[in-house]
């Protein structure tokens, strides 16, 4: 089948940072599906994994960001089928989505939306588990019983990044959640005008004083915090504003750490969301991450989530994912970007991946 990847960390640039090869198609386990990939979506993962290859002679598949169809199912597997529609995120312990055909384990997947196609539904699932897992089970906000609403008390959500993928999905997602005050950041009137648009209660300028803005407008200090975006730049200012007792959830590492004594007086807490943990440590609750997308599923199809239309830029090839490594590495992109199809083929199945 074929793959794309690399022998050795290399910078987008170079012609053999990512290379077209042929593997033996993989084998399920158990508990695994066999999907054939028909789209992928590229995220700073993957350029920040692939710039960790280790030199040891071995070559490396990357790609977190997966829709294809199931091709055949492990012998432990419930509630899937041959001829499935699935997207899904995976594992960073196991080779990439950037293949032909792929294995996962089946409680990492869901069905995919309906209305989308395989290409708008591979932008989805890194973007949506995340938001997922930060706004209700990191910032302990009430999850909704699938689309039903509950009762909160009011609070205020602030959402730093509010016009990229995952501010996107945090704003509409956060809009489920009663009581919630939800103020985002953006620069430029286009983006204000899109957080806006998408439900948020007010934005700010990240680019200038958010703090003195909060205050001139008389807006509440957040409860909570989700920063999305330049950590090492908001931090200091997002402790001063953040509300006493509240909680800043990153997604993003700090290129230098934090000083926690800033959150102190506060009794405040910096918490972390990493998409990937529950894959790479095999936790017992890993299976959630299916629960998630099949919900996120569920919610685009009634019309109550608006998915990111993403920049497709061709078919799946070393030239192209090489392309939006580049653009990734240079922080060069709106939205997300996504492959779609591999030129016909022939696969023979019978190796372990």
């Amino acid at each position: 089948m074929k793959v794309i990847g690399a022998w050795r960390a290399l910078p987008a640039s170079e012609p053999q940072s990512l290379v077209d090869h042929e593997l033996p198609a993989p084998l399920p386990k158990a508990t695994d599906l066999l999907v054939r990939v028909e789209a992928v979506s590229i995220n700073p993962a993957d350029a920040r994994v692939r710039m960790r290859k280790e030199a040891d002679d071995t070559f490396a598949v990357f790609g977190w960001d997966v829709a294809g169809t199931v091709v055949d199912i492990g012998t432990e597997v419930t509630g899937f089928s041959p001829g499935d529609a699935v997207f899904y995120a995976g594992d960073l312990t196991r080779p990439g989505g950037n293949a032909e055909l792929h294995i996962v384990e089946a409680g990492l997947v869901s069905r995919r939306p309906q209305g989308l196609s395989a290409a708008h539904a591979a932008a989805l699932p890194l973007t949506a588990l995340t938001v997922w897992e930060a706004l209700f089970e990191r910032l302990g906000l009430p999850e909704p019983d699938g689309m039903a609403e509950v009762d909160a008390p009011a609070r205020t959500l602030l959402i730093v990044g509010g016009a990229g993928g995952v501010g996107s999905m945090a704003i509409q997602v956060a809009r489920m959640v009663p009581g919630l005050t939800i103020i985002a950041t953006a620069s430029r009137s286009e983006t204000r005008d899109w957080c806006l648009n998408l439900g948020a209660d007010a934005v700010i300028d990240h680019s200038g004083d958010m703090a003195a803005e909060l205050t001139a407008r008389d807006l509440p200090a957040p409860d909570l915090i989700l920063l999305a975006a330049d950590p090492d730049t908001h931090f200091p200012i997002l402790a001063a504003m953040l509300a006493p007792q509240g909680r800043i959830c990153c997604i993003v590492p700090f290129d230098t750490p934090p000083d926690m004594n800033l959150l102190m007086q506060k009794s405040a807490a910096l918490t972390w969301e990493f998409m990937f943990t529950r894959a790479m440590f095999a936790t017992p609750d890993r299976a959630r991450q299916g629960v998630i997308l099949n919900h996120v599923a569920t919610l685009i199809d009634a019309g109550r989530l608006i998915p990111a239309v993403p920049e497709i830029l061709g078919p799946i090839n070393a030239a192209n994912l090489r392309a939006a490594h580049s653009r990734i590495e240079g922080k060069r992109t709106i939205g997300k970007l996504v492959l779609a199809g591999f030129p016909p083929t022939t696969i023979n199945q019978g190796a372990s991946l």
